[in-house]
């Protein structure tokens, strides 16, 4: 019992009242991400739409999503995170009842076009503010705890939908939009500010030398990070496949649609029951070998898929290239934060945030020409090479990735900018 408390103490002890307030919102927000789940089902279904014209919507909703994640961080760092987070909540919620009551294709395509856009915004703004509050050496187990609640969320709310859905389709909108107003109400009244604006802000670059008045155009050109999302676009390729081909994969195996999702239900399971684990296992250890560790893992999960044939090899090969996806989601975070210039961070999170919108939109293009080119077998294979070459190229470029954030955590102390600006008198631990 006392290993159980001492363990529990670790994992979430000592972490700001802020960091907890946008846990919570996370949490709730991802109990009633309903519309999402289903949106595909309810076009089809409900509103009687082709699979083309369910694909546009589908497609409408990512490129606002691509617009909202470099929107949102721009807005982050020059209007606040605190602003940006208010208003993609509140346009969010709005364009989901919108969406609830739209008829016509193109009304519907705008609807996914804007709610894409507003969602996705508020990504870069909350990574932003998590990297305010929260201080380096506590990055890696806030991180963690925040992925943790996100998949608790999603994973429970694949259920609650389907039951809201047997009773009406508009009840997933209204239930969506409710928990993203609850969220929004979280931060108005909990969440203060914690962008701190200095006045050689204006003049520093990404190492306190060089300008940045090109904004965005600062993270474009800092290559250390560009290489750094080009290798988790190429990983996110790989990982994208498991909601692209692989549902097509098992149903030319005469595996059923709901066999799919208990499937994949064996990801989300892994990642609530183990998560949290993470953080003790990879502490003190070289990120670019855990996320060089990672990459091979994912690979021999997808490469295995070459061979799969019946639902239990298939459930196999999720929980490896989920043991991967569990070492990479916390070390990529507290890289982003290390690598993220402060009057930068919320660029530098829409622009990583981008990287999974481009996987997202690419993932079913290549997966299915290469299916079609060459075979199942080449996909899954292919996708095992490429996690080897991202794998090596960590190891690679790690180094590099580590001297930069060296840098920035020295010039970040010297400007009085490595402390995070702590809670306002009104808040209280609430853990």
């Amino acid at each position: 019992m006392r290993t159980v408390r001492s363990w529990f103490q670790d994992t979430t002890g000592g972490l700001p009242s802020t960091f907890w307030y946008l846990w919570a919102g996370t949490l709730i927000n991802r109990l009633g991400s309903f519309v999402l789940v289903f949106l595909a089902i309810y076009l089809t279904v409900e509103r009687g739409f082709s699979e083309f014209q369910t694909g546009l919507v589908l497609g409408a909703w990512g490129a606002g999503g691509a617009a909202g994640t470099l929107t949102g961080g721009i807005l982050a760092d020059r209007w606040g995170r605190r602003p940006t987070l208010l208003t993609a909540h509140l346009g969010a919620a709005a364009m989901m009842l919108a969406l609830a009551f739209a008829r016509d294709l193109w009304l519907v395509g705008l609807g996914a076009l804007l709610l894409g856009m507003f969602a996705e915004a508020a990504r870069p703004a909350f990574g932003a503010m998590m990297v305010d509050v929260v201080p380096e050496r506590d990055r890696l187990r806030a991180f963690t705890l925040n992925y943790w609640a996100i998949n608790l969320g999603f994973a429970s709310a694949a259920i609650l939908a389907g039951l809201a859905a047997e009773a009406s389709y508009l009840l997933l909108f209204v239930v969506d939009a409710a928990t993203t107003l609850a969220t929004a109400a979280i931060i108005f009244a909990r969440v203060g500010e914690t962008r701190r604006v200095r006045a050689d802000q204006r003049t520093s670059g990404p190492l306190g030398a060089a300008p940045h008045r090109g904004g965005l155009g600062s993270a474009l050109t800092d290559r250390v990070f560009v290489g750094f999302v080009a290798l988790n676009v190429l990983l996110a390729l790989v990982f994208m496949q498991h909601i692209s081909m692989l549902p097509i994969a098992m149903g030319e195996d005469g595996l059923s649609p709901s066999t799919y999702g208990s499937v994949i239900a064996v990801n989300g399971v892994l990642i609530v029951a183990g998560q949290l684990f993470v953080p003790r296992l990879i502490r003190g250890r070289s990120r670019s070998r855990v996320l060089a560790l990672a990459a091979l893992v994912v690979g021999v999960g997808f490469g295995l898929t070459a061979f799969a044939e019946a639902a239990w090899f298939y459930a196999l090969t999720v929980v490896i290239w989920t043991l991967g996806e569990m070492l990479n989601s916390p070390s990529n975070s507290t890289l982003i934060a290390e690598l993220s210039p402060a009057a930068l961070r919320g660029r530098y999170q829409g622009l990583f945030s981008l990287s999974w919108s481009v996987a997202t939109f690419a993932a079913p293009v290549t997966g299915g020409f290469v299916r079609e080119q060459a075979g199942d077998a080449a996909l899954w294979l292919g996708c095992a090479a490429l996690a080897g070459i991202v794998a090596v190229a960590h190891l690679l470029s790690g180094p590099v990735r580590e001297r930069r954030a060296r840098q920035l955590r020295t010039a970040e102390v010297d400007a009085g900018e490595a402390a995070p600006p702590g809670p306002r008198p009104r808040l209280a631990a609430i853990t």
